[in-house]
């Protein structure tokens, strides 16, 4: 291979970990704005609407790609392991976004910036991975993190702050499940995370609905806009550039919820909680790094 050829190789790489860098960027801002927008719309509309009309957008923006997929979907590997995985993704959209209604959007966040550290830890259970002492040690060091943005104490152990750290957990095995299920399509894996959320929405809606304005509607729309674009960016990411590389970018996520929500809702982020978010993403950079390392070293490692 010539000198010339090698420079192009290795800027072809260079430009597309660059942009798998700025479509994660992209994507982790319109997560956070839709987030924002959720917290919103739930402060006047009951969270099972939500979930029905943040779901329906995407799913008519799919629906021509899922119909192409539809050969595939009485093929679909474990069922039923695709099911939990619907029921796991509802669970931690609704846990959110019940969550967001009595705490800072900079708290909840927090609660969610841990599932790194929630993965490690699972993964080591459920899917037999190898974790070694040095990514114990920084699950440790992230729990800690979360135990000083919980603060637990029988004033500051509310619901809304546990509904969070579930909903942290539930997203954390989603991920374990996703792992598991990673033969099936994209676009059907997509699709049925928000066929569970608008299912809940569409059951639970009748019990409590009210009737959005002209000008709610179009924010609802525009949270569902925001949803499938956000997820689509952060895709395309890991599709360009090595996760190692990109998923640590998630982590300017805080930095997202602290701005929108001091100047949408005025929330002033506690000492404890931004003191706990530094530490969760401290030790979930270290895992990353980590990874990165042990995955050159493998590389370069001769065969046995």
């Amino acid at each position: 291979m010539s000198f010339l050829s090698k420079i192009s190789i290795h800027s072809d790489e260079r430009s597309a970990r660059l942009a798998g860098i700025a479509l994660m960027l992209a994507g982790v801002c319109m997560f956070a704005s839709g987030d924002a927008l959720g917290k919103v719309l739930v402060a006047n509309y009951p969270v099972n609407e939500l979930l029905l009309l943040r779901a329906a957008v995407p799913l008519a923006m799919l629906l021509t790609l899922i119909w192409r997929q539809r050969a595939t979907l009485p093929r679909l590997e474990r069922p039923w392991l695709q099911l939990l995985r619907a029921v796991l993704s509802t669970a931690e959209v609704a846990a959110f976004f019940i969550a967001v209604v009595y705490l800072p959007l900079a708290d909840v966040i927090t609660y969610y910036l841990a599932c790194p550290i929630f993965v490690t830890a699972l993964s080591a259970v459920f899917l037999r991975e190898h974790v070694g002492w040095r990514r114990w040690s920084a699950v440790m060091v992230g729990f800690c993190g979360v135990l000083i943005a919980l603060q637990p104490s029988a004033q500051t152990v509310t619901w809304p702050a546990l509904i969070a750290l579930g909903g942290s957990l539930s997203f954390a095995v989603l991920m374990i499940v996703t792992r598991s299920l990673r033969t099936t399509p994209d676009i059907v894996l997509a699709a049925t995370q928000f066929a569970g959320t608008f299912s809940v929405g569409l059951v639970l809606a009748p019990f409590a609905w009210r009737l959005p304005g002209l000008a709610d509607l179009g924010l609802f729309v525009l949270a569902g806009c925001i949803s499938i674009m956000a997820l689509l960016c952060t895709n395309r990411s890991l599709k360009l550039a090595p996760a190692s590389v990109v998923v640590p970018y998630q982590y300017s996520m805080i930095v997202w919820a602290v701005m929108f929500g001091y100047t949408v809702f005025g929330d002033v982020p506690s000492t404890a909680t931004m003191l706990g978010a530094a530490i969760i993403i401290c030790a979930g950079l270290y895992i990353f790094i980590r990874e990165q390392r042990l995955g050159r070293e493998t590389a370069v490692s001769p065969p046995v």
